[in-house]
């Protein structure tokens, strides 16, 4: 199903919005221009909101909830269904070498890099070449190379530089045949690796082909060294305030209505992508919204089609369009400026036409400001790092490890376990944000030898501390701890998620720069409710996110509570609210084998989560 199909069908995607189906027509597709495809990348995902939170949540079904400051959960989903995930941000990667091989016997080698993703099948995918540089061993290329940075994925980068025969030099590089040409060397690495190097600097060892990332020693053929500049685009955010006036009263029953507006891009064959909403105001035919900010970044440019639908609120979901516009971000400005307002239409259709309808009602933006906010790789480059911590459930109900229809099995063919699938993959992310590599690993539902039952035991065994070196720490403290532990229970979080917050309040009281994630999983819906709810609100002021799978077939819907992505703030005993959401909830069955992998599931909000904190601290990436 295409993009456009989310307003133009009364299909499953549409029930899913919980739009009314009367509220749109064929005549609702526009033309919009196709977009290039380096301007089709969004950053971080949702748009931002002023203020502390809107008077309603504004899509789904959802009853009126005061001050809640609900994400866009039907619109997430839908992106999430076709792929839009995470942190999308453009990375200028710009490369020189030095100490070439000279492959020329009368003058130096004429070298040019080739640019490589590499996929988890080995495969390459080429992403661009240099220039060629003539007479030299020690290169310094002009042509930068862009690349898309996905934080929840694993980008690995391959590295090639060639010498260009002489006979080739009048040929434009993109047309040149690399076989034809001598290979001086390839090197390998990580986006990560790049992205969290001081000063996004990284130097990478040339050596023979199949040779990078070796455990051998292979012989260096020269140097690579790789920069990366994040593009300025990334980071330029408008702020809006909309506004309209004399909006159609379609209320049977009452004299007003319950607006909001949802804004969308245009992107190639016409179609729309929701990006962003306002919250609903309640009973108000002039309504002024609370200022919202969209990304250069997520609408591809300022001269990009906008879709600006007004919609009134009901509580049965089907809320109904009552106008729209079309305008760009610079059309949206050339408004402000002017003060006048631009009329609203809607689609008819008059017999087997589809036509407009121009109404009385009016949109005004009264605020229209630009300016550059501070990014998740800004922090990076100043060295905050993210720190990785895993708890383990180890209660009876996951089956006898020694089992195979154990979840705690462990396959001597090597094959993993669910547990050991999701440490591996979160953790391949992860670790790259850490630079010591060390980890705190715990354990949680069992009962030590000759001890009682323990909701959270160090997994390494130890006494006297819980942290273990990198992954293979983890998964190798973990095949011990099944041997040595008594499966128990029953599945309390409260006492692992109290033990992480400790450790990060520890840290922010010592003004470290450090963001941590704990990562839970669980064959089981918990028992201590309400103590995970006090705990991840007291946990809310802390830098820390918990991610938290479920493996296993057992029903997770209570599981999903914790997870605020549903438009619900967690309020403790105390009617405390958290101050931002830090938990992802994924169950394990719902991506295993799926489009979607628990890596990109689990770890596609945590960029915001970190940038929520630090902006609710008040923490300038270049002041601290």
């Amino acid at each position: 199903m295409l993009l456009a199909e989310l307003y133009f069908h009364n299909g499953p995607l549409l029930n899913y919005l919980h739009f009314s189906p009367l509220s749109h027509s064929p005549a609702t597709v526009f033309d919009c221009s196709p977009l290039p495809k380096h301007h089709q990348t969004a950053v971080m995902g949702n748009c931002c909101f002023g203020g502390d939170g809107g008077d309603q949540s504004a899509i789904g079904g959802s009853s009126f909830h005061p001050n809640s400051n609900a994400p866009n959960d039907a619109v997430d989903g839908f992106l999430k269904s076709r792929g839009y995930h995470g942190l999308y941000t453009e990375i200028e990667l710009s490369l020189s070498a030095s100490n070439l091989r000279d492959r020329d016997v009368l003058s130096k080698s004429d070298p040019m890099a080739v640019i490589y993703t590499k996929g988890r099948d080995g495969s390459l995918q080429e992403l661009g070449r240099t220039e060629v540089v003539l007479n030299s061993l020690s290169p310094q290329w002009i042509k930068k190379i862009i690349i898309t940075y996905h934080f929840e994925m694993v980008q690995t980068l391959v590295f090639r530089v060639y010498d260009i025969d002489t006979q080739f030099h009048g040929i434009e590089e993109k047309m040149l045949k690399l076989e034809e040409q001598q290979l001086l060397g390839e090197g390998t690495c990580l986006l990560s690796e790049i992205v969290t190097k001081q000063n996004r600097t990284l130097p990478i060892d040339l050596v023979r082909k199949g040779e990078s990332g070796s455990s051998t020693r292979p012989m260096k053929l020269g140097q690579l060294t790789v920069h990366a500049e994040e593009c300025v685009a990334s980071k330029t955010t408008t702020e809006l305030v909309f506004r309209c006036m004399d909006l159609e009263n379609k209320e049977r029953f009452s004299k007003s209505q319950d607006p909001f507006l949802v804004i969308s891009k245009c992107v190639e064959s016409a179609h729309v992508v929701p990006i962003c909403k306002t919250e609903v105001i309640q009973n108000d035919l002039n309504p002024t919204w609370k200022p919202v900010s969209i990304s250069i970044s997520q609408v591809g440019s300022k001269e990009t089609p906008l879709v600006i639908e007004c919609f009134d609120f009901n509580n049965n979901g089907r809320h109904e369009l009552l106008g729209k516009v079309q305008k760009s971000l610079t059309q949206l400005e050339n408004l402000h400026s002017s003060g006048q307002g631009e009329n609203l239409f809607v689609p008819i259709t008059v017999g087997k036409d589809h036509q407009t309808k121009v109404l009385k009602s009016r949109l005004f933006v009264d605020k229209f400001s630009e300016s550059v906010h501070h990014t998740f790789l800004d922090y990076l480059d100043n060295g905050f790092e993210m720190n990785f911590m895993v708890a383990i459930d180890f209660t009876a109900s996951n089956g006898n490890p020694r089992l195979p229809d154990s979840l705690h099995y462990i396959d001597h063919s090597g094959r993993p376990n669910a547990y050991q699938k999701a440490i591996l993959e979160i953790g391949e992310v992860l670790q790259c944000y850490d630079s010591d590599k060390k980890f705190h690993a715990w354990g949680f539902g069992a009962r030590p030898i000759d001890g009682p039952v323990s909701h959270c035991f160090n997994l390494n065994g130890s006494s006297g501390h819980s942290e273990v070196e990198g992954i293979q720490g983890i998964m190798t403290a973990y095949a011990s701890a099944l041997f040595n532990v008594t499966l128990a229970g029953p599945t309390l979080f409260g006492p692992v998620i109290a033990a992480a917050a400790m450790i990060a309040s520890q840290s922010l009281a010592a003004n470290e720069k450090k963001y941590f994630v704990l990562l839970i999983i669980t064959d089981g819906v918990i028992t201590d409710l309400q103590e995970t709810k006090d705990a991840l609100v007291n946990a809310s002021d802390l830098p820390l996110s918990i991610l938290i799978v479920g493996v296993g077939g057992a029903d997770f819907k209570e599981m999903e509570i914790l997870d605020a992505d549903k438009g619900e703030r967690l309020e403790s005993t105390t009617g405390r609210v958290a101050t931002r959401d830090i938990v992802q909830f994924v169950p394990f069955r719902d991506v295993q084998g799926g489009e979607i992998s628990v890596v990109q599931s689990l770890l596609e909000e945590l960029p915001s989560q970190f940038l929520t904190f630090m902006k609710n601290r008040d923490i300038n990436p270049y002041t601290t």
